[in-house]
């Protein structure tokens, strides 16, 4: 079996790669071009649940659709003009919000976050980062009677999965979270299948940490190019300062700048979007206090206890992977987030921001890449990379050394995207 891999992207999916390919045997290296888990990775809510199973494309999107398409929304905005160049992603999309291709979708999404709670646990373990796991849910917080109502089909799928969940009124959430504005959310939805984590940054470069300590090798340097060696066999990689580097296999793991990478190096496309978030720290005011991650759902913000304060996320932004900050969400969903909870000062100048990298069915690409020998791909986690990374790194790491996997690997596959 060929040993050397070389893993591209140091965020939590590519670390984990790395560690689990490390565990089997291989020698890695792994490529990044900054510190790891500074990326896409390091701006997230930190929050592993298995609610996440129903992707944004579900069959409730048509409903919502003509709202969404004002472009008036806090909790989805967009570029026309990359909607307009991107119009055979955006159909291929809206199609896998039919009943039949969601239910392909939630069954493999629910495997695939099953492996990554029960893998997250056994690396923070191993890596001494236990203490940064809360196991206490999240909270789906409702603005009104109808709102929960509303919800009652993603309800339904939850049950019908398996996820393990609460309905409160006004008098459970404040007993729960005293902090919130009475009477603001006459009902919560409380997932308490649902783990999170105070700095989604610090556990990736805990990882990575790890992976280095049990011998593995870290290049902080910029991929140039990529292309097959000489003899047929294997890859050889152009470095940033120059150098190259040779591998048997190579795992793209580039998050939203897989695609790009792909088109550039190989002359292959696949069809990604960009899903733009962005977020900002708080100091808690007036003593309050936060147990665990909130999502508004008439707010359109998730809200999370992190070291290094209460961090606030903005809803999606559709458009290009280098285009202008646009902080208007933000603006929105810390004017929103204010009404419910005592905000007190903000911790940074300028707002954190980046893209989440989504295919037309919001599943990943895990496998080797059709007519590439050992090209192997994990990619297109969409909102799900933090939670994910582990579960990917199982199922690519079986893959790769010829086994069985714990899920079915058939919904992941790259054919399905690779053109």
């Amino acid at each position: 079996m060929s040993n050397t891999v070389a893993v591209l992207g140091a965020g939590m999916v590519g670390v984990s790669c790395a560690l689990e390919l490390q565990r089997r045997g291989f020698q890695v290296t792994l490529v990044e071009r900054r510190a790891p888990g500074q990326e896409t990775s390091y701006g997230n809510a930190g929050v592993i649940a298995r609610s996440s199973l129903i992707p944004f494309n579900h069959p409730g999107l048509w409903a919502n659709l003509p709202g969404l398409l004002r472009n008036q929304s806090p909790q989805f905005r967009y570029s026309p003009s990359f909607l307009l160049r991107h119009l055979g992603w955006a159909t291929a999309f809206l199609a896998r919000a039919r009943p039949g291709p969601f239910e392909e979708t939630a069954r493999a999404l629910d495997g695939l976050i099953r492996l990554s709670m029960a893998e997250h646990l056994r690396l923070l373990t191993k890596v001494g980062e236990r203490h940064r796991l809360r196991d206490n849910g999240w909270l789906f917080l409702y603005r009104s009677q109808a709102a929960y109502e509303a919800g009652a089909a993603g309800r339904a799928v939850f049950e019908r999965y398996g996820v393990r969940t609460q309905t409160l009124d006004a008098a459970d959430l404040q007993a729960l979270e005293p902090g919130f504005t009475p009477g603001l959310f006459p009902r919560t939805l409380w997932v308490q299948d649902t783990s999170s984590v105070d700095s989604p940054g610090a556990v990736t470069e805990a990882y990575a940490r790890w992976f280095v300590a049990q011998g593995g090798r870290l290049l902080s340097q910029p991929v140039q190019a990529l292309a097959r060696r000489a003899e047929g066999t294997g890859w050889q990689l152009s470095l940033g300062d120059g150098g190259q580097l040779q591998s048997d296999r190579v795992v793209v793991a580039l998050g939203p700048w897989s695609a790009g990478f792909l088109q550039a190096q190989l002359g292959v496309r696949v069809p990604m979007a960009y899903e733009r978030g962005y977020h900002r720290h708080f100091q808690p005011q007036d003593g309050a206090t936060l147990g665990r991650p909130v999502y508004d759902t008439g707010g359109a913000y998730v809200l999370s206890p992190m070291a290094q304060g209460l961090r606030l996320t903005s809803g999606v932004e559709l458009t290009d992977l280098d285009a202008p900050r646009q902080p208007l969400q933000l603006a929105l969903a810390e004017d929103a987030a204010r009404q419910a909870f005592p905000l007190g000062a903000r911790l940074e100048a300028e707002p954190w921001m980046g893209s989440r990298p989504t295919l037309p069915d919001s599943r990943p690409m895990i496998g080797e890449a059709p007519g590439q020998p050992g090209l192997w791909l994990a990619f297109g986690h969409q909102h799900i990379g933090f939670s994910t990374g582990p579960g990917t790194a199982a199922l690519l790491g079986a893959l790769m050394a010829g086994e069985t996997p714990a899920i079915d690997a058939a919904p992941f596959r790259p054919g399905r995207f690779w053109r």
